[in-house]
């Protein structure tokens, strides 16, 4: 994966991407005084952390981060959260993920969220690839691409650099 030629974006864009999410996170949200950023574990966490960390320097926002722990090879296994439900109880909530491939992982994630009561809930992803077996949608998207099925995106964030591939 060192390939420049396989590289969709580099660590400039997805700065951009990240920027321009957090704004729109920050638009959608302006009537409120808080809003939970819900990052899927792994990349879909570490996405969030940079959009929260945008959003901190961007608003006056309260901006709490939570992590999803989803098993993504299992994804019927219960899913929890790093906060208390009352946390993010009638707030608004963005579940965040790094790509959104056949839509699996964002829809179970959005099911632990259906059974708690939300002021507003939005999606967010940094690749959506248009595969989707279930009728899920990010709101907040990055970049969309119509890969084939046999082509996967990798995401790939270091302490000072990220990069998604084409594989």
């Amino acid at each position: 994966m060192t390939t420049a030629s396989n590289i969709i974006l580099d660590t400039t864009q997805i700065q951009q991407k990240i920027r321009r999410i957090a704004y729109q996170i920050y638009e959608s949200n302006s009537s409120e005084k808080e809003v939970i950023i819900a990052g899927i574990i792994g990349n879909g966490y570490i996405f969030a952390e940079k959009i929260v960390a945008v959003l901190k320097e961007i608003s006056s926002l309260k901006v709490t981060i939570c992590e999803v722990q989803i098993n993504k090879k299992k994804p019927l296994e219960k899913v929890t959260t790093s906060i208390e439900v009352t946390d993010y109880k009638n707030k608004s909530l963005v579940l965040v993920d790094d790509v959104l491939n056949s839509g699996t992982t964002l829809i179970y994630g959005i099911k632990h969220f259906l059974d708690v009561p939300l002021k507003r809930f939005k999606t967010a992803v940094l690749v959506n690839r248009n595969h989707k077996k279930y009728p899920v949608k990010a709101d907040f998207k990055g970049i969309s691409l119509s890969t084939s099925i046999k082509e996967h995106i990798h995401v790939e964030f270091t302490k000072k650099e990220a990069k998604a591939y084409l594989v």
